[in-house]
């Protein structure tokens, strides 16, 4: 990774925590952070008239204000700024194109309206080229620094391999990369159907069929993994093959992680985006950040 790392901010208390959050991974990875604000796509409660001025003004104040803190935590963060007339989500989908990643807020867990910015949030998880994180609002992890208390009781990243594959390759090294700079460990969960009979049609029994193809998932991702224990030696691993749900085993799993990592498959059309059900229940429902990164 050498784009910057890329925050949509509105101003609101996600999006600043999202900055937050941002400006902390920018400097762990040596990477630039920049700062972008849509003046004709703000929050609907924003105080100012609404006359384009106004609005512009407002935008330039946010990141100016919200910059200056940055560069007061981190001293040595290499930021820019840049107000934008263009959509939001066009804004940011153009930015993809480069950025290491962008970084979005969320509001606090259990919103009825989960995301800041709603279906444009939803539409740059879905068309965004690189990783793109969300952050949620009142995440005391984020909100104080690894180095607090409130943080004590996060315990690693977890990241969800659908397939065990080739095409879990980019979840894995953003997963690991994060690890690695946090000095954390990487919980790799991969999820069984209730009953594998199915798929055995030759065995009788139903629990010897289910032992059979779990133990082969349990091979497949550990060959997927062996690379990258390699190329990570110091980053600890847990393997989890567990039955149930895949969006309920992640969910479970990821209760006290410091981040989680999904993957997002690439829609046949660039004009059009879906969201699988295990992204969707994570970017609802996990507590802490989310990372969704595409892959093949």
């Amino acid at each position: 990774m050498t784009g910057p790392v890329v925050v949509g901010l509105d101003g609101s208390p996600g999006s600043v925590t999202a900055a937050w959050w941002a400006a902390r991974e920018a400097v762990d990875r040596h990477l630039p952070v920049h700062l972008i604000h849509s003046w004709t796509t703000q929050p609907l409660n924003v105080p100012v008239a609404q006359e384009a001025r106004s609005k512009q003004q407002y935008g330039r104040d946010v990141l100016h204000r919200t910059g200056a803190e940055l560069l007061h935590r981190y001293g040595d963060l290499a930021l820019t700024t840049e107000l934008v007339r263009a959509p939001a989500s066009q804004a940011l989908l153009e930015h993809s194109e480069t950025a290491s990643m962008l970084v979005l807020g969320a509001r606090g867990l259990g919103s009825v309206s989960s995301f800041l910015l709603g279906s444009i949030s939803m539409h740059v998880l879905g068309l965004a080229q690189c990783p793109t994180v969300t952050v949620r609002a009142d995440d005391p992890a984020v909100e104080a620094g690894w180095g607090h208390p409130a943080a004590a009781d996060r315990n690693g990243i977890v990241v969800g391999v659908q397939e065990p594959g080739p095409a879990a390759d980019p979840l894995l090294e953003f997963a690991f990369t994060a690890a690695e700079l946090r000095g954390a460990s990487v919980r790799a969960v991969h999820a069984l159907p209730l009953t594998t009979l199915a798929a055995h049609p030759r065995v009788v029994s139903a629990e010897h069929a289910d032992s059979q193809y779990e133990a082969e998932q349990r091979e497949r991702l550990a060959a997927v993994l062996a690379p990258w224990r390699a190329k990570f030696p110091d980053v600890s691993v847990v393997e989890q093959v567990a039955t149930g749900p895949a969006a309920h085993v992640l969910l479970s799993a990821a209760v006290h992680s410091q981040l989680a990592v999904v993957g997002r498959r690439p829609h046949p059309s660039h004009l059009a985006w879906k969201l699988g059900p295990v992204a969707h229940a994570a970017l609802h429902h996990v507590p802490c950040p989310v990372a969704v990164v595409p892959h093949g």
